[in-house]
């Protein structure tokens, strides 16, 4: 399972749906779009400033996120963004590969 951070922002028509079912129903609704594809919700937060709502899943992977943020920009109420998200032991693994790198000009 990988995890990832879902950014999104309502369009005006989202942002009616908002208001006419409420934050509660709509954590939810995409609560069962992210458990319909295998995965699990891990945080979901409305907020204030340049994102109207975070998500925090865990999901089979990347094919699968993919799908899911497709999915829900396609019907036009969300525009969304998606960063996968990497723990620190996955950083640790990182930093012990020896990378054949030459940096440009030398």
């Amino acid at each position: 399972m990988g995890k990832y951070l879902f950014k999104a922002n309502y369009t005006q028509e989202g942002s009616g749906g908002l208001v006419s079912e409420g934050g509660v129903r709509r954590r939810e609704a995409l609560t069962q779009t992210v458990e319909g594809m295998g995965g699990s919700m891990e945080a979901f937060y409305y907020a204030f400033g340049g994102t109207d709502a975070y998500m925090i899943v865990d999901l089979p992977d990347d094919a699968t996120a993919t799908a899911i943020a497709l999915t829900i920009a396609r019907a036009g109420v969300l525009t969304i963004e998606t960063t996968v998200l990497i723990t620190p032991e996955t950083v640790d693994e990182a930093v012990g590969k020896e990378v054949p790198y030459r940096v440009p000009s030398s």
